[in-house]
């Protein structure tokens, strides 16, 4: 599939969100080995740790179906309502969880502002020392 496609598929996502405390609403989209691809969402709660991630949403819809092999992440991410005007990287966390399941030097990680305005990078690029299953 291409990033295109993919980033279509993360607005789409992105409709779902549920962020009615930051007003900033992130879409994912998964694109498995076999083709499958997840969709994810951030959604927040009042206590604010519980919340998710749309890209670990996205990641855990996936091995809960029992897909582990993935090839490429596509991410949009702004005010909720407005217009998408700067690149939503993944944080952190969900970087780790990525680690968990991919090669990083060949997992794409696709950020978008619009369907025709995107930029790739690797795991690897994103979380250059990371730590995953291959240091233990």
């Amino acid at each position: 599939m291409e990033s295109k496609e993919l980033v279509k598929e993360a607005f789409k996502a992105r409709e779902n969100s549920y962020s009615p405390y930051s007003g900033f609403s992130v879409g994912a989209a998964l694109l498995c080995k076999n083709g499958k691809v997840y969709r994810g969402c951030n959604m927040e709660n009042a206590a604010y740790s519980p919340g998710i991630c749309a890209e670990r949403a996205a990641i855990y819809k996936a091995v809960s179906e029992g897909d582990k092999e993935f090839s490429k992440i596509a991410i949009v991410g702004g005010p909720t309502g407005g217009k998408i005007e700067k690149y939503a990287f993944p944080c952190g966390v969900c970087r780790q969880v990525m680690m968990e399941f991919v090669n990083p030097d060949n997992f794409i990680i696709v950020v978008a502002i619009s369907e025709n305005e995107y930029k790739e990078y690797t795991l690897k690029e994103l979380l250059p020392e990371g730590f995953g299953p291959d240091n233990l």
